[in-house]
């Protein structure tokens, strides 16, 4: 059992839209441009941006990272950095809620560089379709990952596996001891 929560932290806002607008363009890539150096004037690091629908709702997620811990300083720091700038960029026709989190422990990786610097890790992987023996979920240290988004992975039974990125549906660090001992110290 854990003796701390998980640290994921987010910050909440709700934008209103009330003039909807005929929008172009990839929402995420325009948010994560227009968020890269107001983080890094933050000294953080843009994770992962994510525009979806959860129910009736639209979510806006930028996830923020730096070297030891995000705290919910850090949060609303970006999120009151970026609110008005994204208010001008205005790059969503309907309303939507932004939130500004932290990646957590067990954060996805989604994104080639999440691969490169976790080379080593324990990751849980989940498989869009079953293995030959029927199997879709694995854990293993992640050992390559090729320019061409193929994952090698050796799994805690030793055997090495290869698959496409486009055949997981996520990718997770996996928390150890050592990766929470990490943590705790800095």
């Amino acid at each position: 059992m854990k003796e701390w929560g998980d640290p994921l932290f987010c910050l909440y806002y709700e934008v209103n839209v009330l003039t909807a607008k005929k929008k172009t363009g990839n929402t995420v890539e325009l948010v994560r441009k227009l968020a890269q150096p107001i983080a890094k004037d933050l000294g953080l690091s843009i994770w992962d941006v994510r525009f979806l629908k959860e129910g009736a709702e639209w979510y806006l997620r930028i996830f923020i990272d730096k070297p030891g811990r995000i705290g919910i300083d850090d949060c609303e720091a970006m999120s009151h950095a970026i609110n008005a700038p994204l208010d001008e960029l205005d790059p969503v026709e309907q309303g939507y809620c932004l939130e500004v989190c932290s990646p957590g422990m067990d954060r996805e990786l989604v994104r080639p560089e999440h691969f490169a610097a976790f080379i080593g890790s324990k990751l849980a992987v989940k498989l869009i379709r079953p293995l030959e023996n029927g199997r879709r979920e694995l854990t293993g240290k992640l050992v390559d990952y090729s320019q061409n988004s193929v994952i090698s992975l050796q799994t805690d039974e030793g055997e090495n596996i290869s698959m496409a990125q486009k055949d997981t549906s996520s990718v997770r660090l996996v928390e150890d001891e050592d990766f929470v001992e990490v943590l705790r110290n800095e």
